[in-house]
């Protein structure tokens, strides 16, 4: 997860119904339910890991069969042992007894249980990370040799293989799933392609057409996921389907590189769970990136709020203000907003642009907060733009002043939530071709941002003639000012 940029805020389930979600997990109950069976008698290894004689006992509890059933036991019981559900009591002996978080999953608080799951991903994440040692050691061809004792460490320069690149990638790929899960547009319940989430981390953004070679690697990439996929399925973090064994089975079918292809769905699919969505945040804010949740803003004030939401998606800011609204008495939350929505500083026209929004969302009861303020030089535009819009009555028309600095002030919080964009471009036509005189009486404008957006129409109307109009009022509002 190397990208350092905000993510969107991600919906989340409340914690109850994700501690539930956690223990339902086909490897943490497992875990816990091996906990449960372990006695006096139950012997491990010097890793912890149970002796290959009990392994068969273990399955059988879980209730497992098949050839994978060893395998399967082992796996939970690792789990038990990493997330203490399962203590060692004699390292020699290697006796063991039930840990102190074991109790945790049915005494604890769902925050107990979401820190017992978090550290169970982060064992299983470890372990998807690690490629079958038998295919690296078969990598190193002949004469290559691996001593397997327990007391020597593997030399990982003689494989085909980085520990430390092998957990960047797969770190990379699941803050690719995340942001392709919370971005507006993005597949947010849906699932994602295999295809399309190995082309995110192989493919360069400025690659208009992949090289056979790069399409190797995204085949390859795939591969690796699918099985990484498979072993992170059990702990809840993802649903996943699995690329069709019969296009593995045909060597004369590669895997398709390309998310266009007609049956996508046969290369693998798949989709973050609540659960998912929660351990990947958790993760995030560990590694120190921004991952802010739909609903951490509202115990706050409004200040933050309005300095906060304008960087959402549209969607998303829409739920944040919804749940800070929740919490407050709708006319005291308006009086709120209006007195954070103050301010001459560079981030101010985009806190009145959010407030306005925002009062969209409380309805006609703000309305006595809105009239309280027609005669603020800063927020009299907004009040009577509001009111009007709410079809109240009486509403006092706004002076030319004021009508020229709620222009100035909304086309300020344009450029700096979009910057020089089309839709800001064609306000900006629209605007010098509806006012005539509008630059010889906008650059007297007592609003900070006044030079500025002169400026900005300046370099984007398209007409040369006017756009050196506005530049000439950009100066003179600079003089005006004193900059």
């Amino acid at each position: 997860m190397s990208d350092s940029s905000p993510f969107p805020p991600v919906r989340l389930h409340s914690e109850a119904e994700l501690a539930r979600d956690a223990l339902a997990t086909p490897l943490l109950s497992r875990a816990a339910r091996l906990a449960r069976w372990a006695g006096p008698d139950t012997r491990v290894g010097p890793g912890g890991e149970l002796v290959e004689e009990q392994l068969a006992g273990a399955a059988l509890e879980l209730g497992l069969t098949g050839d994978d059933a060893a395998a399967f036991a082992s796996e939970a019981w690792l789990v038990a042992v990493d997330t203490r559900l399962v203590e060692i009591v004699d390292e020699e002996e290697g006796t063991v007894a039930a840990g102190p978080d074991l109790a945790l999953l049915t005494s604890g608080g769902p925050q107990d249980v979401l820190g017992v799951w978090l550290s169970a991903l982060e064992t299983v994440l470890a372990d998807a990370s690690v490629p079958d040692l038998d295919d690296l050691v078969g990598a190193m061809g002949e004469g290559g040799t691996v001593d397997g004792g327990m007391d020597e460490e593997i030399d990982f320069s003689l494989l085909d293989w980085d520990p430390e690149a092998e957990a960047e990638f797969l770190d990379g790929v699941l803050g690719n799933l995340y942001l392709l899960t919370v971005s507006e547009g993005g597949a947010g319940e849906g699932p994602v392609p295999l295809p399309a989430l190995a082309a995110s981390m192989i493919v360069p953004d400025d690659m208009a057409e992949p090289t056979n070679d790069v399409l190797e690697q995204v085949s390859d990439a795939m591969m690796r996921l699918d099985d990484q996929f498979r072993l992170l399925e059990p702990v809840g973090l993802v649903d996943f389907q699995p690329v069709d064994e019969a296009l593995m089975a045909d060597t004369d079918e590669e895997p398709a590189a390309s998310p266009d292809d007609m049956d996508v769905s046969r290369y693998g699919m798949v989709r973050l769970t609540p659960l998912g969505r929660y351990g990947l945040r958790a993760r995030l804010l560990e590694a120190g990136l921004a991952a802010p949740a739909v609903g951490d803003l509202a115990d706050k004030g409004a200040d933050a709020l309005l300095d906060r939401t304008f960087t959402f998606p549209p969607t998303a800011a829409r739920a944040e203000t919804e749940e800070w609204l929740a919490r407050r008495e709708p006319l005291a939350a308006a009086r709120e907003l209006l007195a954070a929505a103050r301010g001459g500083d560079a981030g101010a026209p985009l806190r009145r642009l959010s407030c306005q929004q925002a009062l969209n969302l409380v309805g006609t009861e703000a309305e006595p907060a809105l009239r309280d303020v027609l005669d603020d030089a800063e927020l009299g535009g907004l009040a009577r733009v509001w009111l009007s819009e709410h079809g109240v009555a009486d509403v006092p028309p706004p002076s030319e002043a004021m009508v020229f600095w709620l222009t100035i002030d909304t086309l300020a919080a344009q450029l700096a939530a979009e910057g020089n964009s089309e839709e800001l471009q064609g306000l900006v036509e629209g605007l010098a071709q509806q006012h005539s005189g509008f630059f010889a009486r906008a650059w007297r404008v007592d609003h900070p941002a006044t030079p500025d957006v002169l400026e900005a129409m300046g370099r984007l109307h398209p007409d040369k003639k006017v756009a050196k109009e506005a530049r000439k009022a950009a100066f003179k509002a600079r003089s005006q000012q004193g900059g």
